[in-house]
């Protein structure tokens, strides 16, 4: 580990310029990338003392050697300098983007003699038409199939294409109509390079045109009682509509855009981007990040933006020119980049970079959100899924924590509760990485145990030991699951929290069980009596193991809280109720549910509820039905509305 001081360049001899940095290890690795409006300003705030320094930048900087820079003349340089750097160098500290997956593109070689449609993944080609990027082969297969019958483009391959021109006889796409046999001279070269014009006009989204003059074609054919022509033209019209309903409009007007979202947590992130060409959907990309500097959610839409735009050999989805700008005319994003201005540079002029606030775009990135939620959701499963990861992390969980051996089964503990109001507590189970949910546990906390969250979290671990002390009986099975002892319990919270459960754990006299609390911020475990907590590396499976019992916990903690609280709430609309007790307000609930479904109930149903005759039936529904809520009424008329 480096002193920063070791490596650090006179102030004066750093410019105040724009630029890029570079932060190089021992070998002489780049590890960090930068860029800054002033580099003099932004290198200081590296080299002041370490002990503030965020602990991420403070494992950069002392895992550095050396710093060297570039100046360029203006923001926009940089911003793009850093992207083609961090491309090249692929640096550690950074935030990497990876294709989530490796997109097909439907391609038009219109530099051949005779041009060709076919599906490609590979380099692009200058001359040629390309239109994607699309989700699956196969859907770009069938829509290919359906375009053949109006515009019998040539798809065979150089070979194929050989072979038929010497034998004089076309393959079997031609027989059936299905391409214009330009090999066997059936169709001149200049008539079937405009049949190829056509294919490409009508995928760029110029489909009116062409759907409207086969509907003329077909009214005359059909008034010329050339019914065989006619119903051909019905069976193209049909199969261009088909192709329009699989690619259906997202936007009213003829709108071309990327939309482009983000799904994060403490350690990854997730971006999906929308493009939209002619107002439909025409591609969808995504990538997959480990956030490993202290980028903000405005730093990791402007490093998407870059990593879209700043590579020179991108595709417009809508043109399909190789080479071109792929920047549309639009890009919607769900919150402004860091460096606007700079990023509008880079974008260009007539680029319109925005938030919508309403309607169909905003509409639509909500959906592109959602995306990347399920995109991020995947990727953690399949990480999860790994076995050998899973592993790794419980041995690098158990050596970070001093345990003789890795911890196979975990219990974490979270509390909820609102304003002190409706607490409780969650136990889940994980056994050799992976959620145990038959194990789960809830715990409804009362009392003095309510008083706050080290009082909660004590009276859940005392909970949860004691069943682990007492001995079961055998054919108890619940009993027998919790008498099975952990080998690591851990508490959402820090040293208070992990005090309150070694206390519990210290009056029962439990010591064959290790203890820990998981600190907010996540790169912090807290042991008992420590006054420094257990720093996990950004990058090890422990902390990803960890995050996901922290991020369970609670989710099932705020699950029973959010039910506990109302039913709570319907309990106490029925508190003014004469006669009705607890028992009978829950018998009342767990037949109907809520007050509004009581308050609708007949007399005779009322009474089907065991506990309540008439005499209190009666009683209910008059007591409900004066709290019924007021009707509205129109000022104007003095009418009730409906």
């Amino acid at each position: 580990m480096a002193d920063p001081a070791t490596y650090r360049p006179a102030p004066g001899t750093i410019p105040a310029s724009p630029g890029v940095y570079r932060f190089r290890d021992a070998d002489g690795r780049v590890i960090y990338v930068g860029k800054a409006k002033s580099l003099r300003s932004r290198l200081s705030n590296y080299f002041q003392d370490v002990a503030n320094l965020h602990p991420r930048t403070r494992r950069m900087v002392t895992s550095a050697s050396s710093v060297e820079w570039t100046v360029v003349s203006s923001e926009v340089e940089a911003l793009t300098l850093e992207y083609t750097w961090i491309k090249e160098f692929d640096p550690r500290f950074n935030v990497k983007f990876r294709d989530d997956k490796s997109y097909p593109y439907l391609a038009v070689t219109m530099a051949e003699r005779y041009p060709r449609i076919h599906v490609t993944r590979r380099a692009k080609l200058k001359g040629d038409r390309y239109f994607g990027p699309y989700t699956h082969v196969w859907a770009i297969r069938e829509t290919l199939d359906l375009l053949l019958r109006v515009f019998p483009v040539r798809t065979c391959s150089a070979g194929v294409f050989r072979r038929a021109e010497r034998s004089g006889r076309p393959c079997l796409l031609g027989f059936i109509d299905k391409c214009s046999a330009p090999c066997t001279g059936a169709i001149s070269e200049a008539d079937h390079r405009v049949l190829a014009e056509r294919f490409c006009d009508f995928m760029a989204g110029n489909t009116a045109r062409y759907t409207k003059e086969i509907e003329r074609r077909m009214r005359e054919a059909s008034a010329a009682l050339d019914f065989e022509t006619a119903a051909r033209l019905r069976d193209d019209l049909a199969a261009l509509t088909k192709v329009m309903e699989r690619n259906s409009v997202v936007l009213s007007d003829s709108t071309d855009a990327d939309l482009i979202a983000l799904a994060q947590d403490d350690l990854e992130a997730a971006v999906q981007v929308f493009h939209v060409r002619g107002g439909r959907i025409r591609g969808q990309r995504g990538w997959t990040a480990e956030i490993l500097d202290e980028s903000s959610p405005a730093d990791l839409i402007e490093r998407a933006i870059a990593t879209l735009y700043a590579d020179a050999a991108a595709i417009d989805p809508g043109s399909g020119e190789p080479g071109a700008s792929a920047v549309p005319h639009e890009v919607l994003v769900p919150q402004m980049p860091s460096h606007v201005e700079d990023v509008r540079a880079l974008l260009g002029p007539g680029v319109d970079l925005r938030v919508p606030q309403r309607g169909e775009k905003k509409e639509l990135l909500e959906t592109v959100a959602k995306n990347a939620e399920e995109s991020l959701r995947l990727h953690r499963l399949r990480r999860a899924g790994d076995l050998t990861a899973r592993s790794k992390a419980l041995e690098d969980l158990g050596e970070a924590l001093g345990l003789a051996e890795p911890p196979l089964r975990i219990e974490c503990f979270d509390i909820s509760h609102s304003q002190g109001t409706n607490v409780v507590g969650s136990q889940v189970v994980f056994e050799d990485g992976l959620p145990r949910k038959s194990e789960y546990r809830r715990y409804a906390v009362h009392g003095e145990a309510a008083r706050d969250d080290t009082a909660s979290m004590h009276d859940v671990i005392s909970r949860r030991l004691a069943k682990h002390l007492d001995p079961p009986e055998v054919s108890d099975e619940d009993a027998r699951r919790f008498a099975y002892p952990p080998s690591l319990i851990l508490v959402d919270g820090g040293p208070p929290q992990v005090a309150a459960a070694q206390r519990a754990m210290d009056e029962l006299g439990v010591t064959d069980v290790a203890l820990a609390g998981i600190a907010k911020r996540l790169e912090e475990i807290w042991l008992p009596g420590e006054e420094h907590p257990v720093i996990l590396p950004r990058t090890s499976e422990a902390l990803f193991l960890v995050q996901r019992l922290r991020d369970e916990a609670h989710r099932f903690a705020i699950t029973y809280h959010r039910s506990k609280r109302g039913r709570a709430m319907h309990e106490s609309a029925l508190d003014a109720v004469p006669g009705l007790g607890p028992a009978r307000r829950r018998a009342l609930l767990d037949r109907f549910v809520t007050v509004k479904a009581i308050r609708e109930a007949s007399i005779d149903e009322l009474e089907e509820v065991p506990g309540i005759g008439p005499a209190l039936a009666q009683q209910i529904a008059a007591a409900l039905q004066s709290e019924a809520p007021a009707p509205a009424v129109d000022m104007a008329t003095g009418e009730i509305l409906d």
